[in-house]
């Protein structure tokens, strides 16, 4: 069996902006209404050899070969595969702790460190197996993950990470994070968290040798992500850019989250948190940044000639009171923006389709409605995630994409009386999807999670096994 028609689809979003260079959020409200997908109507035929979208079947036609499988998608609003730009996988781990519960993020981070450098090499899998699963249920298809502790005995992190995905059959972008700037020499963490260059350096490289791919349909790719300005030295975020221009990958870092981290870039480097990212070699394409909250206007065109790309995180910005994004100005001076879930700490969930609905309400306060459609927050989740992680095969309903694709329902008391589907998605509050497909293979049925071997994943177990490791951290 090669080819699967999804049939005749309720509503199909393409996740490819019609936006013309001319038209601005404020001139055309309908300039991202990419969901009318006309010749996708009739459905999307999936060829599951290849893993990708082999044709978009008008309405009232069928498939010019016809399909081995044909699956009945009358009550579905397809969507593609959801792509997650920001993460910390291991912090489902310390979920809604009371504690931090009331903090910003300084406090948040300081009371949070000494826990997470109790970390092992079992709770990271049970953390990874726990958030890619959620994010698998909420529509999301690739997760780019922040791991930047390395207590003692977590030299593998990534690795651990790596097989979760193999397990899982998702696409991840693992980013190799790194923190060597201790409280003793000025920075936020606590020394038992941080490393030293060479080490960190040395197993960048290797991780990247080891695992990453490259091209269309890449399932597994590495990035350099040191943490943060504040837990991070000017030199080895020099020294991350060049190794990553060497090695040909993309690069990661939180900026611009708080006023605290811009008052910190002041003291400590005494410039702006963009004219530090150029001074260290950071501003360019290779560059996506998460959070971008406090950027001033002269920033955000000089990140949009750069090319650099934004991953927004609406749920944790607003749980932390960090501020809201300028994320259509962003956009619109050419930052490619993507959607993050952030840490499992600070948001405290890892769904995606549910910070699609919190990204349209959180920019609509500083845009207005028709500023910030439905369809423009999908075009974040979807192709603008996509650039971000600089990939062009996924995040689109295309002919010849990979076909990454997520199938929601709209049935139950939410919807009853919704009347187009798409704004429907969005605004109602969907939670999960019914089905979710990467590279042609269902990972997603009747809204569970399905392991490369076939088997619905046992998430009461893993939930039992997961529950009693976030209790051995927090106890100590």
């Amino acid at each position: 069996m090669t080819r699967i028609w999804l049939r005749n689809p309720l509503a199909v979003h393409l996740g490819r902006s019609t936006r013309t260079e001319s038209a601005t959020s404020a001139e055309s409200p309908t300039a991202h209404d990419t969901h009318d997908a006309t010749a996708a109507r009739g459905g999307i035929v999936v060829d599951t050899e290849s893993g990708t979208i082999v044709e978009l079947v008008p309405a009232g036609g069928t498939p010019a070969t016809p399909a081995d499988e044909v699956v009945d998608a009358s009550e579905h609003v397809i969507t593609p595969g959801l792509i997650n730009t920001h993460h910390h996988f291991y912090q489902t781990l310390t979920r809604a702790w009371a504690p931090v519960a009331d903090l910003p993020l300084f406090g948040w981070l300081t009371n949070l460190y000494p826990v997470w450098a109790r970390l092992t090499p079992r709770a990271l899998e049970l953390a990874t197996t726990v958030a890619m699963a959620e994010l698998l249920e909420s529509g999301c298809t690739t997760a780019a993950d922040h791991h930047y502790l390395f207590p003692t005995g977590m030299d593998d992190a990534i690795d651990i990470q790596v097989g979760v995905v193999r397990n899982l059959g998702m696409r991840a972008m693992l980013t190799r994070g790194s923190m060597s700037l201790g409280e003793d020499d000025g920075g936020l963490p606590p020394q038992q968290t941080v490393q030293d260059a060479e080490v960190i350096l040395a197993d960048s490289r290797r991780l990247v040798e080891t695992y990453h791919e490259r091209g269309a349909g890449a399932q597994v790719q590495i990035g350099l992500a040191p943490c943060s300005p504040f837990s991070v030295t000017t030199e080895l975020m020099r020294d991350s850019a060049a190794l990553a221009a060497d090695l040909d990958v993309r690069l990661h870092t939180h900026l611009a989250e708080t006023l605290d981290e811009e008052d910190f870039c002041r003291e400590r480097f005494g410039l702006r948190t963009v004219d530090y990212l150029e001074s260290v070699g950071w501003l360019g394409d290779r560059t996506w940044l998460a959070h971008g909250v406090h950027f001033d206007d002269e920033e955000i065109v000089r990140l949009g000639a750069a090319g650099v790309s934004v991953a927004h995180c609406p749920t944790s910005n607003m749980r932390l009171a960090s501020g809201i994004a300028r994320a259509v100005e962003l956009e619109d001076a050419g930052v490619s923006v993507g959607l993050g879930v952030d840490g499992s700490a600070s948001n405290d969930a890892s769904n995606l389709i549910r910070e699609v609905r919190q990204a349209l309400y959180i920019q609509r306060l500083r845009y207005g409605a028709e500023a910030v459609t439905c369809d423009r927050v999908l075009d974040w989740a979807t192709r603008g995630s996509a650039a971000a992680l600089g990939r062009d095969d996924i995040g689109e309903i295309a002919v010849g994409k990979q076909a990454d694709l997520a199938l929601f329902r709209l049935d139950g008391l939410a919807f009853s009386g919704a009347h187009d589907p798409i704004p429907a998605l969005v605004l109602c509050g969907a939670e999960k999807a019914d089905r979710v497909m990467v590279a042609g293979a269902w990972r997603v049925r009747d809204g569970r999670a399905i392991g490369v071997d076939g088997q619905t994943l046992d998430t009461e177990a893993l939930i039992a096994a997961h529950q009693e490791e976030a209790r051995r951290l927090v106890a100590g």
